[in-house]
């Protein structure tokens, strides 16, 4: 069984394939298909959620409530979600998109039945605001701190020190939205960041991290996803033609083709605990 083709990348909502793999677990039943525009949420690093959506085979639809990443073994064995026990791409095992099903699979939705695939096109417009809004969030975060590094802790993807890559513990997506969590314990201060300054002026690096995605939304700027081959395996990265630079960022989400998709993108900083930053990231869609 060859790795799943996979199309939402280029922005598809609709395909036809065919099932190659039906089977039961406890948390329902999962529908492999040999070409897929659903994109699965990454087991090994979950931040955005599978699409949902429905397969249609005959004259019967089939609730999709999310996609997963599924896996099969040279020796046969078949995992999905957080069941499978190697990272993508590991050799002797073929990776594939689960969709999971709301119900049982209607009658025809068997092994070798021909599907139509129809994604829930205002959730993947809502995750694709979000995660793009995630990175920007994120990078404008990077150039807000950049003066409180005395050690260089390498660049980020438009060449500033790299605060995300050093501190980020977690990342969540959500229709038009993002919750990031950065550690700020001994070792971020070891690796030469100012964590007191930080927390003395966190609401002006808030206004500046602001300032500057209202900057970047202004401008409107392209956005788009480069694949390196057609299935769920192949490496995929973020552009972003930024006013200062094009951003390229090694992503397997889905993302907005430009920023006029967005009205505004704000985000709110809580250091509640002096050890974690967490940052809620807002996207208002474009009318």
């Amino acid at each position: 069984m060859p790795s799943t083709i996979v199309s939402f990348a280029d922005g598809s909502l609709t395909g036809d394939g065919v099932v190659t793999r039906v089977e039961t677990f406890p948390e329902g039943v999962v529908v492999v298909v040999d070409a897929s525009p659903f994109h699965p949420v990454d087991h090994t690093w979950p931040d955005q959620p599978g699409d949902s959506g429905e397969l249609i085979v005959g004259d019967a639809r089939a609730a999709v409530v999310e996609a997963v990443m599924a896996a099969s073994s040279d020796a046969g064995e078949f995992t999905v979600g957080n069941g499978i026990p190697v990272k993508r791409g590991a050799e002797g095992w073929t990776w594939l998109v689960g969709h999971r099903l709301a119900a049982e699979a209607p009658e025809g939705l068997v092994p070798g039945a021909t599907v139509t695939l129809s994604v829930d096109a205002m959730r993947r417009a809502g995750l694709s605001r979000g995660h793009t809004a995630c990175h920007l969030a994120s990078l404008a975060l990077d150039l807000a701190v950049a003066d409180l590094w005395r050690k260089d802790p390498g660049a980020d993807a438009l060449g500033n020190p790299d605060f995300e890559g050093r501190a980020n513990q977690s990342s969540r997506i959500d229709e038009d939205g993002a919750v990031d969590e950065y550690r700020l314990g001994k070792s971020l201060r070891r690796a030469g960041f100012d964590t007191e300054t930080f927390a003395a002026t966190l609401d002006a690096r808030a206004a500046r991290i602001n300032a500057q995605l209202a900057d970047w939304v202004a401008s409107g700027a392209s956005s788009r996803i480069e694949v390196e081959g057609p299935t769920i395996v192949d490496r995929r990265r973020w552009h972003c033609e930024l006013p200062e630079g094009e951003a390229v960022i090694l992503c397997g989400g889905t993302h907005v083709a430009s920023l006029s998709e967005f009205a505004s993108i704000e985000v709110a900083l809580d250091l509640s605990d002096p050890q974690l930053l967490v940052m809620t990231t807002t996207a208002v869609p474009a009318v």
